[in-house]
């Protein structure tokens, strides 16, 4: 499988793991697990046929770690970054490192400072550890711009912070006075 393959997969699954598994006749638990088994004959079906070593192999080799396969290999979920409301994985609360970082684009500044950051279509907003990673992220949708988030303050206020299977740290809302940019 070739790089420009790899791609199209891994986008196809974050499709349907994330948002729409309905339109692939499949359904997620409220853990965002869907039987694999399943999940490829589906995209056999559909014309994308993918065998078991192939998702496998996306699954351990995705650089953005986007997919977990269950502890016993039977199941596989979206790491995080759900928009169905039929998911709701349950995270164990956790304390985040004091800062960490959202990667946006320019035409957005004005609406965060005004509300902070909303989880938008989404259940959370995603922050990462790292500057690299949060620019990866806003280049996708534009001039980059990478703000601070004063996690540990935050934390310290009742602020509920998760860690996603891939290392994304979740959380439903900064607040503007937690941004900085």
């Amino acid at each position: 499988m070739d790089n420009k393959q790899e791609e199209k997969i891994s986008k196809l699954l974050s499709y349907i793991l994330r948002h729409k598994p309905e339109e692939y006749n499949l359904t997620l638990d409220n853990q965002g697990w869907v039987i694999i088994h399943d999940l490829l004959e589906s995209l056999a079906k559909d014309q994308q046929p993918i065998t078991r070593q192939q998702l496998n192999y996306l699954v351990e080799n995705n650089d953005k770690k986007r997919f977990t396969i269950s502890d016993d290999g039977l199941r596989i979920r979206a790491a995080q970054g759900h928009s169905t409301k039929k998911v709701t994985i349950e995270y164990v609360p956790q304390q985040p490192p004091n800062t960490l970082f959202h990667g946006t684009a320019t035409r957005f500044l004005d609406t965060i400072k005004q509300q902070g950051l909303l989880a938008g279509s989404r259940q959370y907003v995603h922050l990462s550890t790292d500057t690299e990673t949060a620019h990866s992220v806003a280049i996708r949708h534009g001039q980059p711009v990478i703000l601070k988030i004063n996690s540990a303050e935050m934390y310290q206020q009742g602020y509920h912070f998760y860690l996603a299977d891939n290392g994304v740290w979740l959380t439903e809302h900064v607040p503007v006075t937690y941004i900085n940019d």
